[in-house]
């Protein structure tokens, strides 16, 4: 049984930098601020009119025409606002394990003034690691190349993600020689904001490995690996620690700590208390909205 006190702790505290939502205290007052909000003709949501270009190759057409799978799923689509210059990217990358899932757009990210990109990429079993982290790459390297031609800035590129999305997002943005291989220097990366995702070895990739999920591994497939002092500001987030997934909060936790140890100045903590894995993913998007509000200044 959960101990009850742990309500009663302060949502933010700042002397270990983890931030502790706690929604039976603050939800009346989002409510009376909602209401306020709608009185005064405040919202949100933009006037603005978004576009939706789907199913867009980021492999290179010569890849596609040598490799089915790669033309069925190096794919995004791109959600923007129209008429609109110097915008905000999110990339976003669904779950499922590197075995499952669609690209999709956030139903909490649109017609916020941003853009999103949203990736599909190759799964296992049909390939094996590292060739959807590769995938990944690719995509996010897309969007620095391309981005702009939508309106949007190329230094406010946000990488985020849920679940395997989120260790794709942390791999990419904190092993640099991923988006090396495209040209591409991952510091130039606005920040990352990984949903509950593995900051260990990914079980798929251990699962490939013939490594049982039990088994927690730190090799060169794993965040933890590549923590540095120069990464792009990292905002973890997850479920409330029991009930998430077996040891994810505990990962990402460890994860904070080291890269404070190794110097970097810009991590922060969230853990969503009576969220499990799953759930944490709606509160999550709007720690994301909010915290690349700051790439607008």
């Amino acid at each position: 049984m959960k101990n009850s006190t742990r309500f009663f702790e302060p949502v933010l505290l700042p002397q270990k930098n983890r931030l502790r939502l706690r929604f039976f205290v603050i939800l009346p007052l989002l409510l009376i601020g909602f209401y306020v909000a709608a009185q005064n003709g405040v919202t949100n949501k933009t006037d603005e009119e978004y576009l939706l270009e789907e199913n867009i190759l980021y492999r290179t057409a010569q890849e596609a025409e040598k490799d089915d799978y790669v033309a069925e799923r190096c794919r995004l689509d791109v959600y923007y606002p129209a008429g609109k210059k110097d915008f905000t990217t999110v990339v976003w990358f669904h779950g499922g394990g590197i075995t499952g899932g669609n690209k999709f757009i956030p139903e909490k990210l649109k017609e916020q003034g941003i853009a999103v990109v949203a990736v599909n990429y190759r799964l296992s079993p049909k390939v094996k690691n590292p060739v959807y982290i590769e995938d990944a790459a690719a995509a996010v390297a897309w969007t620095f190349n391309n981005i702009e031609k939508y309106g949007g800035d190329a230094a406010k590129i946000a990488v985020s993600g849920h679940s395997a999305g989120g260790y794709l997002t942390s791999m990419v943005g904190l092993d640099k020689k991923w988006l090396a291989e495209f040209g591409i220097d991952a510091n130039k990366i606005a920040m990352l904001v990984p949903f509950s995702g593995h900051t260990i070895t990914h079980f798929t990739i251990r699962k490939e490995n013939g490594i049982e999920g039990s088994q927690p591994v730190v090799d060169e497939f794993a965040p933890l690996y590549h923590v540095r002092p120069d990464a792009p500001p990292l905002i973890l987030i997850t479920g409330d620690r029991e009930l998430e997934m077996l040891g994810r909060y505990e990962e990402n936790a460890y994860m904070w700590r080291m890269m404070k140890v190794a110097g970097h100045k810009q991590t922060k903590l969230y853990e969503m208390d009576s969220f499990n894995h799953g759930r944490m993913a709606s509160p999550a998007l709007e720690i994301l909205l909010n915290e690349i509000k700051t790439l607008s200044k």
